[in-house]
């Protein structure tokens, strides 16, 4: 069963079914620089909200078990609706709203609704290592799909070019399947998890 919080804004509806911490493990399978990396790793995922119009998200990634344990992937980042700003949106920077600040009615984000019956959504994603990426995509129900628009990274980190998401709710488990562009392979499936949530 899904539970929303009572203090969530309106906007994040759509996205509340993620809120909590996910832990679970994963399986990776990608060739790329006449290499093929396979192997399973443990993965704990992470959306909360501070009461703006976005999920806070975290998420990393390990190989191995105890002291064996290796890092492989920590990343932060902000999930939101895509939608126009306003005059009652802070920013940019330190910017205050103009108008008085409020957030969107059910109404208001019920029209947000794309052709598809879905929302249009956004995640602007920052790795350790200083690559960042921005996805833009789709939620419809528990499903959400997601590409990148943007890739930036500084020229001390491995080529990567694109990728894509897919997250989805299946009996009470986050599942997601990550697809990549990098270390001259083509855009093709990278690796996959399936996650319990545990707070």
């Amino acid at each position: 069963m899904i539970e929303i919080p009572v203090d969530l804004p309106a906007e994040l509806a759509p996205l509340s079914w993620l809120i909590g911490v996910w832990e679970g493990t994963g399986v990776i399978d990608y060739t790329g620089a006449d290499h093929h990396y396979s192997g399973e790793f443990g993965h704990r995922v992470s959306f909360s909200h501070d009461g703006g119009p976005y999920l806070n998200y975290s998420a990393d990634a390990w190989a191995g078990e105890g002291d064996e344990r290796a890092p492989l992937l920590a990343e932060l980042g902000y999930w939101r609706l895509a939608r126009p700003q306003t005059d009652a949106d802070p920013g940019p920077g330190l910017l205050p709203p103009r108008t008085d600040g409020r957030t969107l009615t059910v109404d208001e984000v019920e029209a947000l609704r794309n052709d598809a019956g879905g929302f249009d959504i956004q995640a602007a994603l920052v790795h350790a290592d200083g690559m960042s990426e921005l996805y833009l995509g789709q939620i419809r129900g528990p499903r959400i799909d997601i590409e990148t628009d943007a890739v930036v990274r500084p020229a001390t980190v491995k080529p990567y070019t694109a990728a894509s998401r897919m997250y989805g709710l299946v009996e009470g488990h986050l599942l997601w399947a990550w697809d990549i562009a990098a270390v001259g392979g083509e855009l093709a499936s990278h690796a996959s998890a399936r996650l319990a949530k545990v707070q």
